[in-house]
């Protein structure tokens, strides 16, 4: 058993330390609030694992000298105790990864027990509450000065004592350390035991393991890997240390399982992550030169670069000619299209070494052929994809930058030479959605991959919401041959409305030929030689007239601030057994909400046959922005000790100045001004449920899950918590969709007979959001 205190002690003195192969910091300030209501409360939080052996430099974080002698490296329990040294010391410990936040600015109540982050309007001038970090670091003295100070705290400056030293006393809580020991226990037994234990969060993989034996060897291993990933993300693309480590692997051994680098010594690993430096960033180069794609988003197969590093390794590190090239980007492009890797990585890898080895690149193309069954031809109905996370908008994207793609608006071809100011790019929905949707096509109909073109952002705010039948004659007029150079179809019948799928058809077979036709130029050699194309930047486009793509950007931007990840937009599910496309998900969080915490979660609204499959396969699938925002916005809640497993409230009751215990502020009760003829709560029920009853009737909305809010809250108090939200509800996307955002709740609180019922701050809310989507609404009194 070990006192905080003395294992904090510990941390200062570098005795305590972070193995190399753990993962960062991730908790959020909920968790932070929950465990230190635990100790304060003398609640159990776990005991510590920890590894008792004779580190060095290289397999440890966090101490750029560690001395001689038997250190502890942390191995379970290194996120409460990051954060109870963050908290008790004012500063993040020095093997720390993360955000600092987390842990900052924690007060105390000294009349409700409680702890919250700090919240000026709330906090200010009011001695109850107590800066825990200064409570830590200059002792319960200062504090006596400040309760005295204010005649409200004397009649209780005795119990607020108690209460002070009872929560300083937190140091003298004993926490129990079972130790890892013995010469026989090396890194890999270690990794086991560490995933063993660490069963509810994300596992080390090979990879890591490998990564922490190469660091013992040569301590500079991930510092420099890091470096050349912070190189590729200045040019705008993201990878990670798994990646990069496979490619070394590939150069060092020609295999893809990672044990094998367990016989690379650490000079061997040096040279080989430099030559796969070198190989990676060549081929960067000619993707981008010579294939257009010059940006993260639509940089396809990257487990591909492995195959390619392995290539050039065994050429002499580069290409012996530009037929040789282009053959290997012809691979390349067909690789990523057909999901080569999206499967079982490291099987397919493990064959395309030994196929590069044997027969180079012709062998890899007719593997290739062989898997995909003989074809590798593209069809129009291989473009029926959707969203940007479709693996043909990247092959609809070079397809713009190779074949002279010209500009609607100017009628220049979109390269950046061409451009000069205007080379900012953005990609343009052919058909409006708000068009689309006015005439019943779904979300996947609207975002369909043959519906996007790339324009200058110049011209793409000129056409704005523009019908194709009024702005592609103008464009013929002015510019011939620019929507022929975008495989827009020519016949004037199909740029209405009602021929859309008829217009989506044509235009993906003429992609599908001209997709062909390129690819057969860099299979034979025929396509000519041409200067490198220069990057162009892609702006995304400011959806503000889709509401889902709304939610779905408010709804990331609450859950960052709440402490979960950034996820992936637009991001395409592939099963590991077969590789195919299972769906594209809004939203995707790998490595969960938190990284290492949880399993990979997947946002999806649009109806998917294959949600089975992925909740099969270990994904917490969600189909509705309200059920993810509920779901961790109960999990924080329980995390902070405010809601019980149920996410019953554990007594957080709104105060009379509109506060809750939990530090949020309600909005102040500033009641509308109107004149007579003003509905009663009890009209405002009925007008509730008669809108659902109107949704499901006339626009075949069945909201059940708003019918039991009104069941649970009532009418009046479901408007207001749904105005509250940061994010429209999924109620307000499924009736902006059908036509219908007169049975919205926001279009009856806009009512002036209900006026009253609601404050300023409500109405504003919910006419902006009426406004926001064009929405005519009733004259105010």
């Amino acid at each position: 058993m070990s006192k905080l205190g003395t294992i904090l002690d510990q941390i200062d003195s570098g005795t305590v330390l972070l193995p190399e192969f753990q993962r960062g910091y991730v908790w959020n300030r909920d968790q932070v609030r929950g465990l230190m209501r635990s100790l304060y409360l003398g609640f159990p939080v776990g005991g510590l694992l920890v590894w008792e052996t004779e580190a060095d430099h290289g397999s440890v974080r966090g101490s750029d000298h560690v001395g001689g002698g038997v250190k502890l490296l942390l191995l379970d329990g290194q996120q409460r105790i990051t954060s109870l040294y963050g908290v008790v010391r004012g500063k993040p410990p020095a093997f720390f990864e993360g955000d600092p936040a987390a842990f900052t600015g924690l007060r105390f109540n000294v009349e409700e027990e409680t702890f919250e982050f700090y919240a000026p309007a709330k906090m200010r001038d009011d001695p109850t509450w107590v800066d825990v970090t200064e409570l830590f670091i200059d002792g319960i003295e200062p504090q006596i000065g400040n309760l005295t100070a204010h005649p409200a705290t004397m009649p209780h400056f005795a119990t607020y004592m108690g209460r002070l030293i009872r929560l300083r006393n937190i140091l003298e809580r004993e926490f129990h350390q079972e130790k890892i020991t013995g010469a026989d226990k090396g890194v890999d037994v270690v990794v086991d035991i560490f995933n063993r234990v660490n069963s509810g969060g994300t596992k080390l993989s090979k990879g890591d393991l490998a990564l922490a034996k190469i660091c013992a060897d040569w301590p500079e291993a991930r510092s420099t890997m890091r470096k050349h990933l912070g190189t590729w993300s200045t040019a705008g693309f993201q990878f990670n240390l798994d990646w990069l480590l496979r490619n070394v692997n590939a150069v060092a051994t020609g295999r893809a399982q990672f044990e094998f680098l367990e016989g690379v010594g650490s000079t061997d690993f040096a040279q080989a992550l430099t030559s796969s430096e070198r190989y990676i960033s060549g081929f960067l180069d000619v993707v981008s030169g010579r294939l257009g794609l010059d940006h993260d988003r639509v940089l396809m197969g990257r487990y591909a670069f492995p195959v390619v590093s392995r290539f050039l390794h065994l050429n002499g590190g580069t290409f012996a000619d530009a037929t040789q090239r282009d053959r290997m980007l012809f691979w390349y492009i067909h690789a990523a299209l057909w999901g080569r890797f999206a499967g079982s990585t490291e099987t397919i890898l493990t064959q395309d070494y030994e196929t590069v080895a044997r027969s180079g690149i012709d062998g890899l193309v007719t593997s290739l052929t062989r898997w995909r069954g003989g074809n590798l031809v593209i069809d129009g109905q291989d473009f029926e994809g959707f969203g940007r996370g479709s693996r043909f908008y990247p092959l609809l994207y070079l397809l713009t930058r190779v074949l002279g793609a010209r500009d609607f608006g100017s009628g220049l071809e979109l390269k950046s030479e061409m451009l000069g100011h205007l080379t900012s790019l953005q990609v343009h929905h052919i058909f409006p959605k708000a068009l689309l949707y006015k005439h019943g096509y779904g979300r996947s109909e609207v975002n369909a991959v043959a519906n996007f073109s790339f324009l200058t952002q110049q011209t793409n705010l000129a056409i704005g919401k523009r019908p194709p039948e009024d702005y592609f004659a103008e464009t013929q007029q002015k510019h011939p041959g620019a929507l022929e150079s975008q495989w827009i179809p020519t016949d004037p019948q199909l740029w209405r409305p009602d021929r859309y799928l008829d217009f989506l058809a044509a235009r993906r077979e003429l992609l599908a030929n001209a997709a062909n036709g390129f690819l057969a130029g860099l299979r034979d050699g025929t396509k000519p030689a041409a200067e490198p194309l220069r990057p162009v930047v892609v702006v995304t486009e400011e959806e503000a007239d889709d509401v889902r793509a709304g939610q779905v950007k408010a709804l990331v931007e609450e859950l960052v601030a709440a402490g979960c990840a950034e996820p992936a937009l637009d991001s395409e599910i592939a099963d590991p057994a077969t590789g195919r496309v299972l769906g594209v998900a809004e939203a995707y969080w790998p490595d969960g909400l938190q990284p290492g915490l949880g399993n990979p979660v997947v946002l999806e609204l649009d109806t998917n046959p294959e949600l089975a499959r992925m909740e099969e396969l270990g994904y917490e699938v969600f189909t509705s922005v309200d059920a993810l925002r509920g779901y961790v916005a109960r999990r924080n809640e329980q995390a902070a000790g405010l809601a019980d497993a149920d996410g019953e409230p554990l007594g957080e009751e709104t105060d009379a100045g509109g506060e809750t215990a939990n530090g949020s502020q309600t909005a102040p009760v500033v009641p509308a001004q109107s004149g007579g003829d003003q509905g009663t709560g009890a009209d405002f029920e009925r007008a509730m449920r008669g809108v659902y009853e109107a949704a499901r009737r006339e626009a075949g909305y069945n909201a059940t899950y708003f019918l039991g809010m009104i069941a649970e809250h009532g009418g009046l108090a479901t408007a207001k918590k749904l105005l509250a939200s940061p994010v429209v509800s999924d109620g307000f996307a499924a009736l902006w969709e059908r036509g219908r955002l007169d049975l919205t709740v926001e279009a009856l609180v806009a009512k002036p007979e209900y006026e009253s019922l609601f404050t300023l701050d409500e109405l504003d809310i919910a006419r902006h959001r009426l406004r926001q989507f064009d929405y005519d609404m009733p004259a105010r009194r």
